[in-house]
């Protein structure tokens, strides 16, 4: 299928990257964290020729999110040295990859997934450390007592891992500066008692707070949503979608082709790149208002929305356009969607 010359061209709604604002991101982190002080997250952009960018900028170790992103990272010869920073029950298929060469770590936090990893066929885990988020990870008191049952199981134990989400997103830098520390001392603690080279955790919004961590599981960073752009990061939206204005009522609104099922909605609603007000999301739609003074969009016009989170957002398109200005210049499959 040929590729459209132009944004215009292109059915809505649609995904678009600006190839020169990604390289911006991709090089402003590679000259903070170069190398494997940064192990990307795929499950940000979901897309492996994003992926083979950082890559080629250095960073040969990645994170993922789902067993999905696992092997379709594998299948493009990006199987260097992949973290599962997930807990699994079922790691057959990770065991598979494994067996066929590539490297695999997974992230267990209980005997139920140690025995899970080792009846897989994976040789690798790092202990997942609970440093304040609710979610997985285990307690510190349980760190040593987990070890060593890997170990005794024929695992390698690489470190451990912790990620602060609790306090990666908090607008003030202060308040935010010191939620990291206290989970990264935490963490610092688990690895001192666990050992191995790995002490992995981080995102996006404390890349350059976490200093307690050795890599840094950024993803966000490379294409970036208006919720992290909150927090003053030399990141610019590289991101955003175009949609059609589809009706305007004389009333003071329009309506666009971008609703609930293209956009993440989990950090709030969507912003709109002109400034206008976003009055509420539906299933296809977004209805919206002009800034003050400015006249309604026509019908046929295209605007652009800048979502609030992009990891689902990402997830919910089969494909990105990348673009120099208004030409399109390539388009990426977002090929890790999916389990």
């Amino acid at each position: 299928m040929p590729i459209p010359s132009h944004i215009e061209q292109l059915q809505t709604p649609a995904l678009i990257i600006d190839s020169g604002l990604l390289d911006g991101n991709l090089s402003t982190m590679a000259t903070h964290l170069p190398g494997g002080q940064l192990r990307p997250h795929v499950k940000a952009h979901k897309c492996t020729e994003l992926a083979r960018l950082q890559h080629e900028l250095g960073h040969h170790g990645f994170t993922c999110a789902t067993i999905r992103e696992i092997e379709g990272m594998v299948a493009a010869g990006l199987g260097d040295d992949l973290l599962l920073a997930n807990e699994v029950l079922d790691a057959t298929r990770l065991g598979r990859l494994v067996a066929d060469g590539a490297r695999v770590t997974v992230a267990v936090d209980s005997v139920a997934t140690i025995e899970a990893a080792v009846s897989g066929g994976i040789r690798e885990v790092l202990i997942d450390i609970n440093v304040g988020l609710p979610r997985c990870g285990c307690e510190l008191d349980d760190a040593a007592r987990l070890a060593e049952l890997a170990r005794q199981s024929g695992l390698e134990v690489r470190g451990v891992m912790g990620y602060e989400g609790h306090a990666i997103g908090i607008e003030d830098r202060a308040t935010r500066a010191g939620k990291v520390a206290e989970s990264m001392g935490i963490l610092a603690a688990a690895h001192q008692i666990v050992g191995g080279p790995i002490c992995s955790g981080g995102g996006t919004g404390s890349w350059d707070l976490n200093t307690a961590a050795n890599e840094i599981q950024a993803g966000s960073y490379a294409l970036m949503d208006t919720a992290y752009a909150k927090l003053g990061l030399p990141f610019a939206t590289a991101l955003t979608i175009t949609a059609t204005v589809i009706s305007v009522n004389r009333n003071g609104w329009a309506v666009a082709d971008c609703g609930l099922k293209a956009l993440g909605m989990d950090h709030g609603n969507p912003s709109m790149l002109d400034g206008s007000s976003v009055w509420y999301c539906s299933d296809e739609h977004i209805v919206f208002s002009p800034p003050d003074g400015a006249p309604l969009p026509a019908i046929g016009e295209r605007v652009s929305v800048l979502p609030a989170h992009i990891d689902p957002t990402m997830a919910y398109h089969e494909a990105a356009w990348v673009t120099d200005g208004t030409t399109i210049v390539d388009r990426w499959v977002i090929d890790l969607r999916g389990w």
